[in-house]
């Protein structure tokens, strides 16, 4: 199983994020740096993360970015399954591209749903607070002062 880089770059946008001490703003071009991501890519990310209602965008001069809600409150399987466009893993999971003739009585499909099941019900179990109960670490590796 694989995520996309946009999810990636969610989560760590929740993580720096979630990592600022109370009431400091981060900024996108903060995380741009300290990520090597493009700003154009974050911003589209901050917006989506923004209409999700995980962060709460403050515009202007003094403006930045912080959580919208506590750390514990933001589930990461929520996170994942709203950045992920789609789950499809093989053909039979496409009606619109599958030409697999077995696929009507197929079990692999099956097993692979089960598969990505499992997988997504993993982050189902951790919300951004067990991401940052090393929070002193991740700030120093970030850059993140107190």
């Amino acid at each position: 199983m694989r995520l996309k880089k946009y999810t990636d770059y969610s989560l760590r946008v929740l993580i720096y994020t979630g990592s600022k001490p109370d009431g400091e703003l981060a900024s996108i071009k903060e995380i741009s740096k300290v990520f090597d991501i493009s700003e154009n890519h974050l911003g589209k990310i901050v917006h989506q993360l923004n209409k999700m209602g995980m962060i709460e965008t403050i515009r202007g001069r003094a403006g930045g970015i912080k959580l919208a809600k506590s750390s514990k409150e933001i589930n990461v399987g929520e996170v994942v399954r709203k950045m992920e466009d789609d789950f499809v893993l093989m053909e039979c999971f496409d009606r619109d591209i599958n030409q697999c003739v077995i696929t009507p009585s197929c079990k692999l499909k099956h097993v692979l749903n089960d598969a990505l099941q499992a997988f997504l019900t993993v982050f189902d179990n951790y919300t951004l607070e067990d991401l940052l109960t090393n929070q002193d670490e991740l700030k120093q590796l970030m850059n993140i002062q107190d």
